[in-house]
């Protein structure tokens, strides 16, 4: 089959490029198309697609383009609509949730349309998103006047959500939002995990730090874990790229007892989950959580706020411990649970492992086998 392989705009590494980077993974020849492609942000993890062929629809000459990836929402569509993948057997699109048009492609009367989508846009139907559009004039100003074209972009949205053959969510949580907001019934496919081989996990007692981090936006809320562990004296680490200047907000409320440790490679990540006491997990409506799987895959715990996708994932009192308001003393409270409880890093693994990757490789090719002509 000729494939091609399509996301919103590569810029960082997260739970949208490691699906990516698995789709790719099954299709290794396929081409890849996206709105903006940065591998200069990609830090660590810019090696990753270094022999990819990808193709952006804005050139990379232009400039200013990592300041300009919210503003595209407005104008994405007028990209997608001229690419024409007529000649492909097979478009899979990865849809991040930050573009609404992405689906709005050309496409031969034989091409296979899965979209595999990680949420609709958050922005568009009131979740929570990575910036702070209530602080400052400006921001409140541009917030206010983008009221009316949000409205257009809504509709759009339903739009494109009508042109995918298939529809695959990457959780309960997201297939609801998709059954909600577009009308339409989606499989679920659970991201793809690593869970590597753990000879012997650390025993708890050895552990010394709580870990929080990731993609460091407003919406995944570390300033709770940050505010908890420095009013407790807690030692934390708190590793990932800043986004939008959130990293500053966190220094500011930053005790003696939290460290920052800045983007990582995949190597240190895995060294500072082993070595964790667990990982804390506050994220506002996650729409899945694949790193609070990637936790458990090592034999380490996570306290996480329970919402989102996160409660399809966590076993309660056996995986990590969940806790009810996105509050400090909610998560206080579920710390102190957590350490009177005593996690078995077995069944911390054995849970991670029925996500793996294999899983959703096996899946993913089940669904194309199935609908292609």
């Amino acid at each position: 089959m000729k494939v091609a392989l399509v996301q919103d705009y590569i810029k960082e590494y997260g739970g949208a490029e490691k699906v990516l980077e698995t789709l790719h993974e099954i299709y290794p020849q396929s081409d890849v198309y996206t709105l903006v492609y940065l591998p200069r942000f990609l830090g660590p993890h810019m090696e990753r697609f270094k022999d990819w062929k990808i193709k952006s629809l804005i050139p990379s000459w232009i400039p200013l383009q990592a300041k300009m990836i919210s503003m595209l929402r407005f104008v994405d569509h007028l990209f997608f609509q001229r690419l024409d993948l007529s000649s492909y057997d097979l478009v899979i699109v990865s849809m991040a949730g930050s573009y609404s048009g992405v689906n709005l492609f050309k496409k031969g009367k034989n091409t296979l349309h899965v979209c595999y989508c990680h949420t609709p846009p958050r922005y568009l139907y009131g979740y929570a998103t990575a910036n702070k559009w209530t602080k400052g004039i400006i921001r409140k100003f541009l917030l206010i006047l983008g009221r009316i074209p949000m409205h257009f972009i809504r509709l759009r949205d339903y739009l494109d959500a009508q042109r995918p053959d298939v529809f695959i969510a990457n959780s309960q949580e997201i297939a609801s939002r998709i059954q909600k907001f577009y009308r339409r019934i989606a499989v679920v496919v659970h991201p793809p995990i690593d869970v590597p081989k753990v000879d012997k996990p650390i025993p708890q007692n050895e552990r010394k730090f709580y870990l929080t981090g990731g993609r460091l936006a407003r919406a995944k809320r570390f300033d709770l874990a940050v505010e908890v562990c420095t009013k407790l004296n807690l030692p934390l680490k708190v590793f990932g790229r800043d986004f939008a200047g959130y990293e500053k907000e966190l220094r500011s409320l930053a005790g003696k007892s939290v460290e920052f440790l800045g983007e990582v490679t995949q190597e240190e990540k895995w060294n500072l989950i082993k070595k964790a006491k667990a990982y804390i997990s506050p994220s506002l409506q996650e729409d899945f959580g694949m790193l609070n799987l990637e936790v458990n895959g090592v034999g380490t715990g996570v306290i996480a706020y329970k919402s989102g996708g996160v409660t399809e994932t966590l076993v309660d009192g056996e995986t990590g411990v969940f806790f009810n308001e996105s509050t400090v003393d909610s998560l206080a409270k579920a710390i102190e649970r957590y350490e009177r409880l005593k996690i078995k890093p077995e069944d911390c693994i054995a849970r991670a492992q029925m996500f793996e990757k294999q899983v959703f490789m096996k899946k993913i090719k089940e669904i194309v086998s199935k609908n292609i002509k």
